[in-house]
């Protein structure tokens, strides 16, 4: 198993492990077993926060190059890939989630940590989309999540360059929510905090806050509106 998944404080928070060192690359097992999980995290109504986490001394050194050698082209490999695509599951769950980095964050492993709600790397973590140096997009999210995070003038020098930053710059650039010590330890301490809020107003703040980035203005402000109304029906 390169996923693993646990329930902990009192089933509150989901921390969803990946675990094929040294560098947890992203291969087919990996991809599926996230996919499983993060189904599974959503399946389970009791739970109110998930950590993306990893063992070993590196988050996530992106996607196994070595799986393209069997396509036709290294474009043709990356469509593949994405009909096993466990980013949108992520997206789309019903609960925060925060990641925790450490060591290299690069490509898709930092594109899958961009998808994440909150981010918290440790000070020798190194961030990087390298795609555009092989002449292709960063295409797990990559584009979108960035420019979710920190804008499209921001994001633009990261993808167009592919420069690798550290944890400071990243978090400077707004790349990462918070800088500490120990990841793990402090993305639990942020996940027992979103489990001890109310979790009808978490989800119905969650929905207003991404419609911000998808909608225009004046869309967005209707969903805002039915979304605190819906919110209040509850409380009745």
């Amino acid at each position: 198993m390169t996923v693993h998944l646990e329930f902990v404080a009192d089933s509150l928070v989901a921390v969803v492990s990946l675990d094929s060192p040294p560098l947890n690359i992203f291969d087919l097992e990996m991809r599926d077993g996230l996919i499983e999980a993060i189904h599974a995290v959503r399946d389970v109504p009791d739970v109110r926060a998930m950590i993306l986490r990893s063992t070993g001394r590196h988050f996530s050194a992106g996607a196994d190059l070595r799986e393209f050698g069997s396509a036709p082209s290294i474009f043709e490999a990356r469509r593949i890939r994405w009909d096993r695509d466990p980013w949108g599951p992520l997206w789309d769950c019903p609960v925060p989630t925060i990641a925790a980095l450490r060591g290299v964050a690069v490509g898709s492993g930092m594109e899958i940590a961009m998808l994440c709600d909150l981010r918290v790397a440790e000070p020798t973590t190194q961030l990087g989309l390298p795609e555009t140096k092989l002449g292709m997009l960063p295409a797990a999210g990559g584009t979108q999540s960035l420019t979710r995070a920190i804008g499209p003038h921001a994001a633009l020098p990261l993808v167009a360059s592919a420069i690798t930053i550290d944890a400071a710059e990243a978090l400077a650039r707004g790349v990462v929510s918070f800088v500490s010590d120990d990841a793990d330890a402090r993305a639990f301490e942020l996940a027992r905090w979103f489990a001890s809020l109310d979790a009808k107003t978490v989800a119905a703040t969650r929905r207003a806050l991404r419609v911000a980035g998808d909608l225009p203005l004046e869309v967005g402000l209707i969903a805002e509106k039915r979304l605190a109304a819906t919110l209040a029906s509850l409380r009745r």
